[in-house]
């Protein structure tokens, strides 16, 4: 059996606060901070700094996280076997995304697969893109999805390449008629999230030869839309990202196109639980069907 306080070690992480976490085991905070204390004495070391606002980790608890997270996985992994050969179906899984995932792929994609498993549970956590490629190292995460390349040693199965457009506000309309020039985006402010620049974005501004003292940047895609409705500048949003968002805007593709690249993540330790493989299989099925000219490969 896995001791209780890597159950309670890694639920505090999670939770942030000892408070949270003995909600969330159903103890008392008392019974958490015993077993962390408990845990640093076997170990010889503390794994949290302590405060008023939540717990964060020490250095080495930051080197423990990944093998406590792996110890935790493989009991979860054992369960899950064992539940399949009883012919139960049952587990959990750990999923990272970004906003426009969520909003756009994640509700059918879990509606159906709680269909066909109900018995597995699913959670669901949306981060950053190196948030979540960091959870899926670490363990903390079963799959995430993630903008290729990732420089982490993951399995990664490229999934679509999602062209960005820009956003403008309505009435603005290209030289070209077309598509959004040079000429077109002359001493434009622009708006975009502060995680996308150095990204993909990043290659589309440079390209254009903006200059960051005209780059501004905003909390998320609808705030990012919101701001260009009121005439603040020009977004930069990909496609994913304006299905679902209201906004009286216009949007035109770049002369020249730029793309970001969906990928889905895993460790090739949490590959073999049999909850991950079948969102996996579920997760392709799902993208294979709505992009029937996107070619799934292992990256």
């Amino acid at each position: 059996m896995i001791p209780f306080a890597y159950q309670v070690f890694s639920t505090v992480i999670q939770e942030g606060t000892f408070q949270k976490a003995a909600l969330k085991l159903n103890v008392t905070p008392s019974a958490v901070s015993h077993s962390i204390t408990q845990l640093e004495t076997e170990l010889g070391f503390p794994v949290f700094i302590r405060s008023r606002s939540g717990a964060e980790l020490t250095a080495n608890g930051r080197t423990i996280l990944p093998i406590i997270q792996e110890i935790l996985n493989s009991q979860a992994r054992l369960e899950q076997e064992a539940a399949d050969i009883n012919g139960l179906n049952a587990g959990s899984i750990r999923i990272g995304a970004f906003s426009s995932v969520c909003i756009n792929w994640l509700p059918p994609i879990i509606q159906s697969f709680k269909k066909q498993y109900p018995h597995i549970d699913i959670s669901v956590s949306q981060s950053s893109f190196n948030e979540i490629v960091q959870d899926v190292k670490n363990g903390t995460l079963d799959v995430g999805f993630v903008v290729t390349p990732v420089s982490e040693n993951l399995l990664v199965d490229s999934l679509i390449k999602d062209e960005i457009y820009c956003v403008a506000p309505k009435g603005f309309v290209p030289k070209n008629k077309k598509s959004v020039t040079h000429e077109d985006l002359e001493d434009r402010d622009f708006i975009l999230q502060s995680g996308d620049y150095d990204r993909d974005t990043k290659a589309a501004l440079d390209y254009y030869g903006i200059q960051p003292n005209l780059i501004h940047f905003s909390i998320d895609d609808q705030s990012i839309v919101a701001m260009v409705e009121a005439g603040l500048g020009l977004g930069i949003l990909p496609e994913l990202a304006l299905q679902k968002i209201p906004g009286n805007v216009a949007v035109y593709p770049f002369e020249h196109s730029f793309y970001r690249s969906i990928g889905l993540a895993t460790s090739a330790v949490q590959a073999k639980a049999p909850s991950t493989q079948r969102m996996i299989e579920q997760i392709k099925a799902y993208v294979a069907k709505k992009y029937p000219e996107a070619v799934l490969v292992r990256a």
